[in-house]
């Protein structure tokens, strides 16, 4: 059975509300992310819960550089498929994350500016946070392709 992600696409936007394309893509789900309404308008924030199997070092404890990185991918996601006009996933080109500070096992943010829209290409800059939004855990630019 195949997921017809565009339409998932289309009542998520109609309905203001992912949770339905989020639980369709497995990953999304794995990690247990959700969206919320930013404080400005049209802006969305990722919402990571904090969970034990998230933990990729369990010396301080802290989360896997990977499950941040994958945060902020999907934040970025999320933000361009809310503010595209086409209801296709955007393919990503490149990601590039720098890691600020250590990610403690807690529930972390992120939310996605798209620096800019074009017709083809999407610039995207995004940044991750967990107890102040002013004190980044990590942050990262990527390139997503909107159109073939």
């Amino acid at each position: 059975m195949s997921v017809d992600f565009e339409k998932l696409i289309a009542e998520a936007r109609a309905q203001r509300n992912f949770s339905p394309f989020l639980a369709a893509v497995p990953y999304f789900r794995f990690l247990g992310l959700t969206v919320k309404p930013g404080e400005t308008d049209g802006e969305l924030i990722c919402v990571l819960p904090a969970d034990p199997k998230l933990i990729g070092n369990a010396r301080l404890p802290a989360l896997h550089g990977g499950v941040v990185g994958a945060l902020l991918e999907s934040a970025a996601i999320v933000q361009l498929i809310w503010s595209a006009d086409a209801d296709r996933i955007p393919k990503i080109i490149d990601l590039q994350v720098d890691y600020l500070r250590s990610a403690r096992p807690v529930e972390t943010f992120a939310r996605a500016i798209i620096t800019k829209h074009g017709r083809r290409v999407a610039n995207v800059r995004a940044e991750a946070w967990q107890d102040d939004p002013a004190r980044p855990v990590a942050a990262a630019h990527a390139h997503f392709l909107l159109a073939p």
